[in-house]
């Protein structure tokens, strides 16, 4: 990868809702550090040059003109810059081509894919060329799936140093949520679906724990689809939206480290409404929700308001258990609403940190924790608001 380029980073889709966002926190965070060469990227030029005024952005930040209906122009930014930060989803519809590129090209990429059948079709694609260009892919760099692969990475770290060996059995349980997922990732759950539901194979790989692990099939995986009573935890837990991408890439993981969590590694998420005849209606009415495949919601491009994403949280626990007998729990938490504010700073740093500190990371298609483990936890520490503690 050529390190002679205009930019480090250049945000694809900044006129979009959660575009928007991730170029407002590099102007909030990264005002006057000239160590970060940014610029913006979207269709229109008249649209961008909008957005950077309104998001106070300075007069002279770069904009590019890339317009996947024109891979010329997909080539040009790519000629720009160290790496692309694309929020232009559902990347079933609008990735391929700029993943086979940067593949092929040697620049770096992360999104905020939470879609596994797409990702288990590029991953045998374009691998391959990625570690020959010497290209960095990491897929999920949002609340899918950074927290759930950091905070199962953290948590075998300290189970190392505590016990001498990782937890074949980790949990994660959702203690508390206050936002909502985005547009784009309701938009890509539809097409998910309609893609699964037309091709018997794209069913299968939806359903397939192991559909991110080329050539390797672990321990059995709960399944996690209805509600039910945990009783180390006191509370009810019924099934996770997020489940689906976070899990694969919580494998996915494993398998590129080398299986370091072990060949019987099990993984799974749910959320916890809380104990007795209150905690199991809610966890009854949660697992009846279709709300995420209909109509309502907000549309890619949509989001909430300022308040609403500076109000929301998150509040995630990891139990990771052995044999023995011997626990260890690990609590992940973020200060803005997971869908939007969280993201957007969490994929921002993951970007900076790929190209300025994981520079040792080879070319591949990579998940978070093995592309960057600590030094992104430490970043998320010191500028996007999550924590990662021990209990």
């Amino acid at each position: 990868m050529s390190t002679h380029k205009k930019f480090d980073i250049v945000i694809y889709g900044a006129t979009g809702f959660t575009g928007r966002l991730v170029a407002e926190y590099l102007v909030k965070q990264y005002a006057g550090d000239s160590s970060v060469k940014w610029a913006m990227a979207g269709r229109s030029a008249e649209k961008l040059a909008q957005v950077r005024d309104d998001i106070g952005a300075p007069s002279n930040t770069p904009l590019v003109v890339a317009d996947s209906d024109d891979l010329s122009t997909i080539q040009a930014m790519l000629d720009s810059t160290k790496l692309v930060l694309t929020t232009v989803g559902p990347y079933q519809l609008y990735g391929s081509d700029l993943v086979a590129m940067c593949a092929k090209s040697g620049v770096d990429y992360v999104d905020l894919c939470g879609e596994p059948v797409w990702m288990s079709e590029m991953i045998p694609a374009h691998e391959a060329a990625a570690k020959d260009s010497g290209a960095r892919i990491v897929f999920s760099c949002g609340f899918d799936s950074i927290p759930s692969d950091l905070g199962v990475y953290h948590l075998q770290q300290l189970a190392k140093e505590k016990f001498g060996h990782v937890m074949p059995r980790v949990r994660c349980r959702v203690r508390k949520m206050k936002g909502t997922f985005s547009g784009g990732t309701a938009a890509s759950f539809k097409e998910t679906l309609i893609a699964a539901k037309k091709d018997p194979a794209k069913m299968q790989a939806l359903l397939n724990p192991f559909s991110l692990t080329p050539g390797f099939k672990g321990a059995d995986q709960p399944y996690g689809n209805k509600p039910y009573y945990e009783d180390d935890l006191g509370s009810w837990v019924t099934p996770f939206v997020m489940a689906a991408i976070n899990t694969r890439n919580v494998q996915r993981s494993n398998f590129l480290l080398n299986s370091e969590y072990g060949d019987d590694f099990v993984y799974d998420e749910m959320f916890m409404t809380g104990p007795g005849e209150k905690g199991e209606t809610i966890a009854n009415a949660m697992a009846n929700d279709k709300s995420m495949g209909g109509d309502g919601g907000p549309k890619p491009g949509e989001g909430p308001s300022k308040e609403e994403r500076e109000t929301g949280f998150y509040d995630l626990l990891y139990v990771g258990s052995d044999a023995e007998g011997n626990s260890i729990k690990v609590a992940v938490t973020g200060d803005r609403d997971p869908g939007y504010g969280s993201t957007s700073k969490v994929i921002a740093e993951a970007a900076i940190c790929l190209v300025k500190d994981a520079k040792d990371t080879q070319g591949g298609i990579w998940t978070s924790a093995p592309a960057m483990g600590d030094k992104l936890i430490k970043r998320l520490i010191a500028n996007a608001g999550l924590t990662f503690t021990q209990e």
